[in-house]
């Protein structure tokens, strides 16, 4: 969440940012007013108490009528106190539910404006070009026996699948390789669970109450992660780092869900949105002055994996208008998708500041001996999607996919054949 004291000292900008998402900046004078009103109701509170307890004082010194009368006041001030403090406890649960539904703030240097609104900061590779025509990550997923959607369907619905022989392989050996990576790189390798308790997810940021991404399991209470960034991000929770031993990186592999509630009729082709996939998400903890460096160590780390299995790809400066509720800001990778002649996300990689961290109260004590929050970051390493952008960049005329030259001690394989029906 937000901080408190950057809102009082500094309103304009938190107006500026909910400029710059194309929301509403008058949110920003209700919370002051609510914020006034709770510590104006918390002053009342404790100066009432404080006399409370001077009055407790004067009345085991006091006898006879004056006695009689302290002792009537002092029942008196007691209720007041108790209506003071039910006033302030009442006011602080509105302030922090209000602070909790307010976004990060975005980065001054972020692009304004909506989805469509992003920068390109750099485009990388030589598009692919093919003698023939090119085939779509599908078509050659079943030719060479990859791929089964029409099992997926029968036996978990629509946007599921089988990764079957090669497909599986491939997909072993690119999360393998990213993992493989990220330990070179100092990363520590985390399987994190993939149900997490409601706190868990409101903590990194997701309205879970409103979020139709979701799978929740209402008789656990339990939420399956769209990302393992969820488990990581709380990992620490209610937790002191020491600021010696920051930043703590972990590379977490998981399976992820998202329900894909508003992608009806979108890419219902393949394997480009689904509802289960795998991958493997950096995650920083670092002090919050390094956050914005440590920013773009996980835009070169995901940058690096591109260029091991050989992708085209652009990078992109995401508008403040397309960033989730955490993010103050992101970069994305796209591939080059050759099927359809334009680039598609395949990475993303996110500074959350100070926000998730205290909502999880997370944070680390400085040679002062002070504690703050940290920043948190994360970053995509690899994942199921890069399947799509691996086959068709890298096919040929007869169906056979050439496996990129890093990829190959990971699968076992240089090409992937058609094969035999």
């Amino acid at each position: 969440m937000i901080d408190l004291r950057t809102l009082r000292e500094d309103p304009d900008r938190l107006r500026a940012s909910q400029r710059a998402r194309g929301e509403d900046d008058s949110i920003v004078d209700s919370l002051l007013a609510l914020d006034a009103s709770h510590r104006s109701a918390l002053s009342s509170f404790e100066s009432l108490r404080a006399e409370q307890k001077s009055m407790g004082k004067s009345v085991s010194r006091s006898s006879g009528a004056e006695k009689d009368a302290l002792l009537s006041r002092a029942k008196e001030l007691a209720a007041q106190v108790k209506a003071a403090e039910a006033e302030a406890e009442a006011l602080a649960g509105r302030l922090t539910a209000a602070v909790a539904a307010v976004p990060n703030l975005v980065e001054e240097a972020a692009p304004h404006g909506g989805e469509d609104d992003y920068v390109v900061l750099e485009e990388v590779g030589a598009k692919p070009s093919f003698d023939f025509a090119p085939r779509d990550h599908l078509e050659l997923g079943e030719r060479l026996g990859a791929i089964d959607t029409e099992r997926g369907a029968k036996v978990s619905g629509a946007r599921f699948f089988f990764l079957t022989g090669v497909g599986a392989r491939l997909q072993l050996g690119m999360l393998n390789l990213a993992m493989q990576q990220a330990v070179e790189a100092g990363f520590t390798p985390m399987i994190p669970p993939v149900l997490v308790k409601p706190d868990a997810m409101r903590g990194t940021g997701f309205q879970v109450e409103h979020d139709k991404e979701i799978y929740h399991l209402p008789e656990d209470d339990l939420y399956l992660v769209g990302t393992s960034e969820v488990p990581l991000a709380a990992y620490h929770a209610d937790e002191i780092l020491d600021a010696a031993a920051l930043p703590l990186r972990y590379a977490g592999w998981s399976s992820c869900f998202r329900r894909e509630a508003g992608s009806y009729g979108k890419d219902t082709r393949g394997i480009i949105r689904v509802h289960q996939f795998d991958k493997v998400e950096m995650f920083s903890f670092c002090r919050p002055e390094d956050a914005a460096e440590e920013h773009r160590r996980l835009l070169a780390w995901e940058q690096e994996m591109l260029a091991k299995v050989e992708l085209p790809y652009r990078v992109i400066d995401v508008a403040a208008g397309d960033l989730g509720t955490s993010a103050a800001r992101k970069f994305d990778c796209e591939a080059w998708i050759p099927s359809q002649g334009r680039y598609r996300e395949v990475t993303s990689t996110s500074n959350c500041t100070e926000f998730q961290a205290r909502r999880l109260s997370v944070r680390h004590r400085g040679e002062d001996g002070k504690t703050r929050p940290v920043a948190t970051l994360n970053g995509t390493l690899a994942t199921t999607r890069w399947i799509v952008a691996i086959l068709e960049n890298h096919q040929r005329a007869d169906g056979s996919v050439v496996v990129p030259a890093a990829l190959r001690p990971y699968v076992g394989l240089e090409v992937l054949e058609p094969v035999k029906k």
